[in-house]
């Protein structure tokens, strides 16, 4: 196996692990069996025949990172706001955060919460201790690969724009939110771990994903709010809550080494910055034993399961399925609800759906009064919801029970399609529809029933994009392949299908400026959405 230059790296820390009470030598062969495994796994699962043998091993996970290269642009212009440390630092740190913290939920969360190891490793003599920190420091070393080529550009900018020492310390500082992201995440989940089990974990793991990811929008639009414009200035009073604001405590740190303001406030927040992540990660050390313990709760099977009489309301739907649909929605809607990576990756999602309207209305309520806001156009930021179809229609087709995907090869149908469009079918009714109803009830309330007609116009958009978002993908059936086999996060086809719903919002725009222009353009999505849905083979 290839001696990576990682490990190598990670030698210079060995009597730091050994004082821990971590196997060095153990721990660092199963991360060079993992590291080796990850260049081993390949993009499709029946697709063998079609490889050339003599093809090197690559990790899929590198061809990626030029992604993270292009979202660190945004944090360029924050680097040029007059060395006003304590707002420029908490938006970069925010941003920054808010990138690292959703890849982690969605990517590498089901990483963290791994069983797989167990299985070998315990029949071995390795204490958890070794095991857990091979384990975390296996997101660690992604996380960081996420983190230089996220920050790479910025950090070229700041040297040769702000200097090496302001450009060593946002380096430095953006190391140790990484180590805080990863412990605080890892704690989280031993406190769930601790006070839930069987499938009741599982589904309150899901929650608490959701949350993180809604908390994360939050606190960015928090952040931002903290601070009181004052003749072209951002100014910024100290209070006891901006201590839960982590993006705050670095821009304290930056304020005190770089800054000429040692407030007691600011002293307070640097303090923050440097014992945050050390505490965080001493403590997770500590608690190892427990968190490997606990872990186990999640193959415990304690859920009921309910009758299925509910499925006859779907039976007395023929406009919607086929009787030859009906079993694979079915079948798809139960994966969905079950399927723990599935819903891992997923499911986070879910919550920045719900709170990206209201953050883009929020920028803008401050700028009117709200009648202003009421009698506006600002509810067409709902089509942002629409954020959330393409992941979840690309991750249909992974599963990590994807080798029983035979099945579908002794089906008797003349057009497998229609299993996959059952599991569009099955994704609409079960994530998106609630989803948006939820929304769609809250803007009602906040603009009135006038809107009505554009929110059936916004539907009808998403049932036009969720087909759209199937004819870009790979078009394999559900849960027949591998979550190895997913891109990570940064397919360019997910960000070309994002360039769609703009041309929907401006689309829905220009009918507004028409006598009964909405109503045409409901008639005209809904024409176009029967004929994609009906011809679609």
């Amino acid at each position: 196996m290839e001696n990576f230059f990682i490990l190598r790296l990670l030698d210079v820390f060995k009597p730091l692990f050994l004082k821990m009470g971590v196997e060095y030598k153990t721990m660092r062969r199963i991360l060079q069996v993992k590291l080796t495994m990850d260049q081993r796994r390949k993009p499709t699962v029946f697709n063998q025949s079609m490889k050339k043998k003599d093809k090197p091993e690559t990790n899929e996970f590198f061809k990626s990172l030029w992604i993270y290269g292009l979202f660190g642009l945004m944090l360029i212009p924050f680097l040029f706001l007059n060395d006003n440390y304590l707002f420029q630092v908490s938006i970069l740190f925010s941003i920054f955060m808010f990138i690292i913290m959703t890849t982690l939920i969605s990517d590498f969360s089901s990483v963290l919460l791994d069983l797989r190891d167990k299985s070998v490793l315990d029949t071995k003599p390795v204490n958890s201790k070794t095991v857990s920190m091979a384990k975390l420091l296996h997101v660690t070393i992604y996380m960081l690969y996420i983190t230089l080529a996220t920050t790479m550009i910025p950090l070229v900018v700041s040297v040769i724009f702000k200097g090496i020492l302001f450009s060593g310390l946002l380096l430095v500082s953006f190391a140790m939110a990484d180590v805080f992201i990863i412990a605080f995440t890892a704690l989280l989940y031993l406190f769930i771990l601790r006070y839930f089990d069987g499938e009741k974990l599982k589904d309150i793991i899901n929650y608490v994903q959701i949350a993180l990811s809604v908390g994360v929008m939050v606190g960015y639009q928090v952040v931002a709010r903290s601070f009181e414009l004052v003749n072209l200035d951002y100014q910024l009073d100290f209070a006891w809550w901006q201590l839960l604001l982590p993006p705050m405590w670095f821009a304290g740190l930056f304020e005190v080494l770089l800054g000429d303001s040692r407030s007691f406030g600011n002293l307070i927040l640097t303090l923050f910055a440097v014992l945050g992540p050390i505490v965080s990660i001493l403590l997770y050390v500590k608690m190892i034993p427990d968190f490997e313990r606990n872990l186990q709760k999640l193959t415990a099977q304690t859920g009921k399961k309910k009758a299925g009489s509910k499925w006859k309301v779907f039976r007395s739907m023929p406009f919607f399925f086929s009787k030859e649909e009906l079993p694979f929605f079915r079948f798809t809607r139960i994966m969905m609800k079950n399927e723990r990576d599935f819903k891992l990756k997923v499911y986070p999602s879910l919550g920045f759906a719900i709170v990206i309207p209201f953050a883009f209305m929020f920028n803008s309520y401050s700028m009117m009064s709200f009648e202003e806001f009421r009698a506006s156009s600002y509810y067409l930021t709902i089509y942002s919801i629409l954020l959330v179809i393409p992941t979840s229609v690309i991750m249909l087709a992974h599963s990590g029970s994807y080798i029983g995907g035979w099945i579908y090869q002794v089906a008797t149908l003349k057009n497998p399609f229609i299993i996959n469009k059952a599991a569009l079918k099955a994704f609409l009714f079960q994530l998106f529809l609630p989803l948006f109803l939820l929304v769609s009830i809250m803007f009602s309330f906040l603009f009135g029933l006038r809107i009505l007609d554009d929110l059936i116009a916004v539907l009808v958009a998403a049932l036009i994009f969720t087909v759209l978002c199937y004819l870009a993908g790979e078009k394999e059936l559900p849960f027949s392949q591998p979550f190895d086999a997913v891109k990570q996060s940064g397919d360019i086809r997910i960000f070309l299908l994002f360039l769609i719903i703009p041309v929907f919002v401006g689309l829905h725009f220009l009918a507004l400026k028409v006598p009964f222009g909405v109503l045409g353009y409901g008639v005209l999505m809904f024409v176009l959405n029967l004929v994609l849905w009906k011809r679609l083979k």
